[in-house]
């Protein structure tokens, strides 16, 4: 861990600035305020306004005591490109700022330049393929390698920033999690009486009922979901899909013969979601739900889709998940349903991988991270930072 200043020293400022506030990162950005605190280091968390995909999600949010950024939105060459107003005056009065690795953040570009202070990137490391193709690859790797400091979701990403030229000393693996510790806790507190409600209230049988959570639109696949739904229902009389969510592709999943639309999902309900399901099924867009998987020790079954988050690769095959190909996705799911056994296996490694993805201990080895980038100076070399316990 990071050692405290020396009495009468001042307090250094670092500026994190995400694209925008969503509600799974407060306990993170509460538990990476301590972790500073106590290292007498102050955050500011500044944020603008979603756009592109993210706008229509619709999961906004504003947090009191963070700073909200005016910005622009510019569209060139088929790509949405975002200029924060403000952020110059926000890093005058910073020792260290942390932005997003994306490429269609102007701000970053001329920040990098000057280098007036440290600058760190947070991001998934690699990008995917895409119309503007190798192009793309080739300025995000430039872009990762002229930082001081990578903050990257995962292993993979770390991997990446190194072959983009950066400092293995200079790159932290933050492991990106949300609050899993307070779902797996709410998972654990889910009694029989209430899974037995559940059932009863939604027409639910034990050992035929899967579980969907997330955003209901493209990007996760839900016409492959339900037709899916639909032929493992044909193979397992009595199967169920539950979706716990929202999006643009809601009336699908409502008029589907074989699914139960509950609606978004709070922390509560999810455990108890959890509690009442034998797996979750997410056959396109792997993210944080890799990590409900875990604390809800629900074994998550996806395919080799190319558009996963970094998240995705906290699955391991056959351990603690499932990842078929669509052609075969629908009957290794009633496959699974029907071996209890492999079903209690995955079930145990979900619950052993759980601790290992956790807001505490992202929030630990970011702020490990952030002391390493505030040793960054005008002509010298960032010291290697100290390791962080625990997992």
């Amino acid at each position: 861990m990071r050692t405290p200043r020396t009495a009468g020293s001042r307090t250094r400022r670092v500026a994190l600035v995400l694209p925008y506030l969503t509600a799974y990162r407060l306990p993170f950005l509460a538990q990476l305020r301590q972790e500073l605190s106590a290292a007498e280091v102050e955050l500011t968390v500044a944020h603008g306004r979603p756009t592109g995909y993210g706008a229509t999600r619709g999961d906004e949010l504003v947090l009191p005591g963070a700073a909200p950024l005016r910005q622009r939105v510019l569209r060139a060459a088929g790509r949405e490109l975002v200029w924060h107003q403000g952020l110059g005056g926000l890093v005058r009065g910073h020792d260290a700022v942390v932005l997003p690795q994306a490429l269609n953040n102007l701000r970053v570009y001329p920040l990098l330049a000057r280098r007036r202070i440290p600058v760190g990137l947070w991001g998934h490391g690699h990008t995917h393929v895409s119309a503007h193709g190798r192009a793309e690859q080739r300025a995000k790797a430039a872009l990762t390698r002229r930082a001081d400091w990578f903050f990257a979701y995962t292993e993979a990403g770390a991997t990446y920033a190194r072959g983009a030229g950066l400092a293995a000393e200079r790159i932290t693996v933050v492991q990106n999690a949300l609050d899993s510790t307070t779902l797996a806790t709410a998972r654990d507190a889910v009694g029989e009486g209430e899974v037995r409600e559940l059932r009863e209230r939604y027409g639910l049988q034990p050992g035929r009922t899967a579980l969907y959570i997330g955003a209901v639109d493209e990007l996760k696949r839900i016409p492959f979901l339900l037709a899916c739904a639909e032929e493992i229902a044909a193979r397992v009389p009595g199967f169920r899909l539950v979706v716990a969510g929202d999006g643009r592709q809601r009336d699908l999943v409502e008029s589907s013969p074989v699914a139960v639309y509950v609606g978004p999902a709070d922390p509560a309900q999810k455990a108890r979601l959890g509690a009442l399901a034998d797996v979750m099924l997410v056959p396109g867009a792997v993210g944080l739900c890799a990590v409900d998987s875990f604390a809800l020790r629900t074994p998550l079954v996806t395919t080799p889709w190319p558009y996963h988050g970094p998240e995705f690769g906290y699955l391991e095959h056959g351990r603690n998940a499932l990842v078929v190909p669509d052609t075969a996705y629908a009957e290794q799911v009633a496959e699974l349903l029907a071996r209890p056994r492999q079903l209690a296996a995955l079930r145990r490694a979900c619950r052993c991988d759980a601790p290992r993805y956790t807001t505490e201990g992202m929030a630990a080895r970011f702020a490990t991270g952030i002391d390493g980038l505030l040793s960054v100076g005008p002509g010298r070399r960032a010291r290697k930072a100290a390791p962080v316990d625990g997992p």
